[in-house]
Formats: structure tokens, C-alpha cells, sequence
């Protein structure tokens, strides 16, 4: 058991919410415009949660120097704007950790490197904006994952110490953040991990098959 837990915090793609669906989409819109075929899901997913730079990575083999990358990037966001909650869904689990959580009057937020823009509106979608107790976005602080910042700032809202806090990500830049952070650190093994990643490296507290099982992690 995990003692002195005063709060949670969650990542958001690929740990609180599935978004791949509707970041699939937007990517496979703009391949449409190109007359290039529509990717599948399992190839998109890993890749969800590095946004548009990984997904136009795998959509259409550039990077952010390539002359082409403002545009097409335009043209996905724009599409992602307007389709933000089409098919995303919370993981199944993570509506009854909640629950569990607010049961337990522990709060929890989002720190996320989704740009506040996107995650908002997101959050508002899916219904738990209002029951966050902090939001964090990418550009909420200078310096997103994998620094420590916006841990710190979930933190400051929350009125505890990192270690007072458990956060709860499936990518590595979640684990660098929240050892910088001196926060443990659970793997949200459901999400957009990829297959490759050597998970006994990350130095966690553990992982999870389904968001529930964080609280066995938490001092009940």
C-alpha cells in the first residue's frame, strides 16, 4: 500500500480518455486530401500520444523542419477541433476510479502536454471539467513533460507535496516528469504504450491492466 496519498493526477491521452479514435480520424482526413488510404487504429494508437507531430510523422513521413508540416498540421487540427469528442471514450475503469476517489474525498486532476485549447473543450465533452480539481495543459507552464513544471503547478493548486501526490501516465515522458518531480509514479499499461518500451526501466511503484486497480495503490 502506497501511505501518505493526498491527491492524484492523471495524464490524459491514452490514461484518462481513449482519444486515438478521433486523432485517428483527423489524421486519416487529411491522408484522404492526398488520396492516400486511411491507417488502422493499431498503428495510429501508439503514436497518440505525441499529437500531431507523431501522427503526421506516421501519416506522411515529415517532422515540424519539413515545408509541408505547417500546413498539413493546420488542416489536422482544424479537423480535430471540430470532431474533439466524436468517439472518444474514458478507458473502461476510469469513471468508477473516479467515483472511487471522490468517494474518498481524494482529489484528483489532469496534466496533460495537450494544449489547453484541446484539453478543455475535451474535458467539458466527456463531462469532468467541472469535477477536476485541477486542469494542467501543455502550455499552462514554460516547459511541458518530460520537465517536472506542470507537476509542480498540479501540486501548488492542489496544496500538496509532489510525494504527496500519485500520478498515473503510459508514456516515458510521464515517468521522467515525475521522477524530476520526485512523484511516484504508476503505468497505465491500457494505454499507448509502445511494445517496445522496456516498462522494468521506468522505475515505477507499478502498472495496471485497468484503472480501478490504482486503488490498491492509494492508503485506504
Amino acid at each position: 500500500m502506497q501511505a501518505g496519498i493526498k491527491a492524484v493526477l492523471l495524464d490524459l491521452d491514452g490514461t484518462f480518455a481513449d482519444t486515438a479514435p478521433d486523432l485517428g480520424a483527423a489524421l486519416n482526413h487529411v491522408r484522404s486530401l492526398h488520396n492516400l488510404p486511411p491507417l488502422p487504429l493499431s498503428v495510429i494508437r501508439p503514436e497518440a500520444s505525441h499529437g500531431s507531430v507523431g501522427l503526421l510523422k506516421i501519416g506522411f513521413n515529415i517532422t515540424p523542419e519539413s515545408p509541408e508540416f505547417a500546413v498539413l498540421r493546420k488542416v489536422f487540427l482544424d479537423y480535430y477541433t471540430q470532431n474533439i469528442c466524436d468517439h472518444t471514450l474514458l478507458f473502461h475503469g476510469m469513471a468508477q476510479l473516479i467515483n472511487a476517489l471522490e468517494k474518498r474525498n481524494l482529489p484528483w486532476g489532469i496534466v496533460t502536454n495537450k494544449p489547453h485549447r484541446f484539453t478543455l473543450p475535451l474535458m467539458q465533452a466527456l463531462g469532468y471539467a467541472e469535477r477536476a480539481a485541477c486542469i494542467v495543459s501543455g502550455d499552462t507552464c514554460a516547459r511541458a513533460k518530460p520537465y517536472p513544471d506542470p507537476l509542480l503547478h498540479a501540486c501548488e493548486l492542489l496544496a500538496c507535496s509532489p510525494y504527496e501526490a500519485l500520478y498515473l501516465g503510459d508514456d516515458i515522458r510521464d515517468m521522467e516528469a515525475c521522477r524530476a518531480a520526485n512523484m511516484p509514479f504508476v503505468i497505465a499499461r491500457y494505454g499507448y504504450l509502445n511494445a517496445n518500451e522496456d516498462l522494468s526501466a521506468w522505475q515505477s511503484r507499478g502498472s495496471l491492466n485497468n484503472p480501478i486497480d490504482l486503488l490498491t495503490h492509494l492508503n485506504t
